[in-house]
């Protein structure tokens, strides 16, 4: 008789712990300032830190000295930094997450100067050239040390705080990237005095997104406080910002989910049509912007769903164009090739591919509050479109 022998399986079930700051400050590169030096020694390995950074091209254009001043800064403690490299300038934006081949040469030159996985990486900039740095960084040697150092209001309320890197690939938007923790985030106010009033307001549209599906006084907060948004008062602007941080830290850490291993991707809410309104334009139109108007079209499109009242889809919509969203952009109108339907729909197709196949879309259900939506009316959708174009073109609000 032939004995047929059992297989032999093992579980497997362990976590990992991540842990990282997120600190606010100003002048982080002046002379004598203590917090990078700390930060990187603040697991008190004794033992001289090796780092690299690159830094957004359009930081180093309207801050001429930085590079100077990043130097000055490793040269100020030479017993515990070592900057292995001159600084490195990227280009910022989608340019440098549109090209594949730079990231290569970004981990390249990491290995060039045998940076291992107790090395740094620093990223200044906004929220493209932390993503490209931070996805390179995170394939080198597995893992290296990455420090962000957001430079805009986007990043530093909301992806510069995350876990996410990610760059775009044959069109998709973040179509390869990587779940990476960074070992720290540091902030630095003073780099946002400098911003292009779209790009200051496009990180105002992240906030509002938090807020209507997470925290209801921090919505009613932002609505009060719209006009001055728009007119760039820094201490409003500031307040918002480690305000939304914090909301979206507690997602991270509190949701179950840190690694979206799930379907649903909650702080996406107006993120389906947005990354699409973003490809359609071949990113004319910036993220922030385009978060802007997603969110508005969701909103409106919440409220004739009847999940939010259409006091509140007003609310909404007046917050973001106080804040300086422009809302409306020509690419919403454009219809496919000869079919019915709006372009932009195409934008659920990735979405659900993204998700493994099942449309799991994020909306409000009342102002603080969420739940997931698995179909989309497309009649209904279009008829937010008309909505956001009417109120827009009649200046309302």
């Amino acid at each position: 008789m032939i004995q047929t022998q059992l297989s032999c399986r093992h579980h497997q079930s362990f976590r990992v712990a991540f842990d990282y700051p997120v600190i606010f400050t100003r002048d982080l590169f002046r002379p004598s300032h203590p917090l990078l030096a700390k930060t990187m020694d603040r697991l008190k390995e004794k033992r001289r830190h090796r780092a690299a950074v690159f830094i957004d091209a359009g930081v180093v254009k309207k801050h001429p000295s930085l590079v100077s001043q990043i130097r000055s800064c490793f040269d100020e403690h030479p017993g515990r930094l070592e900057l292995v490299m001159p600084p490195r300038i990227l280009p910022g934006g989608e340019t440098v997450k549109n090209n594949f081949p730079m990231v290569l040469k970004i981990i390249r030159s990491l290995l060039e100067h045998r940076l291992c996985r107790h090395s740094y990486v620093v990223a200044v900039g906004g929220g493209a050239v932390l993503d490209a740095v931070g996805f390179a960084a995170s394939l080198t040697h597995r893992g290296l040390r990455l420090v962000r150092v957001p430079t805009t209001v986007l990043s530093q309320c909301d992806g510069g705080v995350g876990v996410k890197t990610g760059v775009n690939l044959d069109g998709g938007k973040n179509s390869i990237g990587t779940f990476a923790p960074p070992f720290a985030v540091l902030n630095d106010f003073r780099f946002l005095s400098t911003l292009p009033d779209r790009d200051w307001a496009g990180g105002i549209a992240e906030a509002f997104k938090v807020s209507i599906i997470r925290d209801a006084s921090f919505f009613e907060w932002l609505c009060r406080h719209a006009p001055s948004l728009g007119a760039r008062n820094p201490s409003i602007t500031e307040s918002m910002i480690k305000r939304c941080a914090k909301l979206h830290l507690q997602h991270i850490q509190k949701s179950g989910d840190s690694f979206e291993h799930g379907r649903a991707r909650p702080l996406d809410f107006g993120h389906w049509s947005a990354h699409k309104l973003e490809t359609m334009s071949n990113y004319r139109i910036s993220h922030g912007q385009a978060v802007g108007t997603g969110v508005a079209l969701d909103s409106f499109y919440a409220a004739m769903k009847g999940w939010i009242t259409g006091t509140e889809a007003d609310a909404i919509y007046r917050g973001l164009r106080q804040s300086g969203l422009a809302l409306w952009h020509d690419e919403l109108e454009r219809r496919n090739p000869g079919k019915s339907g709006l372009e932009i729909l195409k934008g659920l197709d990735d979405f659900r591919e993204h998700l493994g196949g099942e449309l799991c879309v994020t909306f409000p259900k009342g102002i603080g509050k969420k739940f997931e939506a698995h179909k989309i009316n497309l009649a209904l959708f279009e008829k937010a479109v008309r909505r956001l174009k009417q109120l827009v073109s009649s200046a309302e609000w």
